[in-house]
């Protein structure tokens, strides 16, 4: 696994040894990033279930302002700040070591805000309704923000509909997919 363009481009990434994580793939991230490189440039860029930090690094390493990664498992986290040490992008970044839930309610107090939010939840973990349910609560985004979530091929996340979110677009791979979200515009029309 590499950083695939900007400053730290063709530097490698250590993965998080065992199976606990599930890198994205680089065929995968140059996609994903193909689709996001407009709105990068100065972007603060959050990193849910961060993995390696493969995801929050590549935003940084094309210019990113900010990125902010939050991930649970201790080996994982050590691995982040190990492959932020490599790239030399750790002045840019901060790292929660801590679940996601409680990641977004330490943000909300502090006044964080972004542009981007990219999850990686476990998949069949059921975990992405309740943070999309704090994600929308906590006021750490907004209706501009652009929430991404990597999910398996088949899992359709039919509660979305239902949510303070709408999906703007859907990106279908071999194994899984991302789907695009926005918080839906609740302003009333005149």
């Amino acid at each position: 696994m590499r950083v695939i363009a900007g400053k730290a481009r063709r530097l490698l990434l250590k993965t998080v040894p065992g199976f606990d994580t599930r890198p994205t793939t680089d065929k995968i991230k140059e996609t994903l990033f193909n689709i996001l490189n407009p709105y990068i440039p100065g972007c603060r860029f959050l990193d849910l279930f961060s993995g390696s930090g493969s995801i929050g690094i590549e935003a940084l390493s094309r210019g990113a302002s900010q990125a902010v990664f939050v991930e649970n498992n201790p080996r994982a986290a050590a691995c982040i700040n190990d492959n932020l040490r490599t790239t030399r992008l750790a002045d840019d970044a901060v790292v929660f070591k801590k679940n996601v839930i409680g990641a977004i309610n330490e943000m909300a107090l502090k006044n964080y805000s972004f542009d981007l939010v990219y999850m990686d939840p476990p998949y069949e973990a059921g975990l992405e309704e309740e943070t999309l349910a704090c994600l929308a609560a906590s006021g750490i985004i907004n209706e501009d923000t652009i929430v991404i979530i990597e999910a398996d091929k088949h899992n359709d996340l039919p509660f979305i509909a239902e949510s303070a979110f709408e999906i703007t677009r859907e990106k279908i791979y071999k194994s899984n997919k991302h789907y695009f979200l926005r918080l839906k515009n609740t302003t009333p029309e005149a």
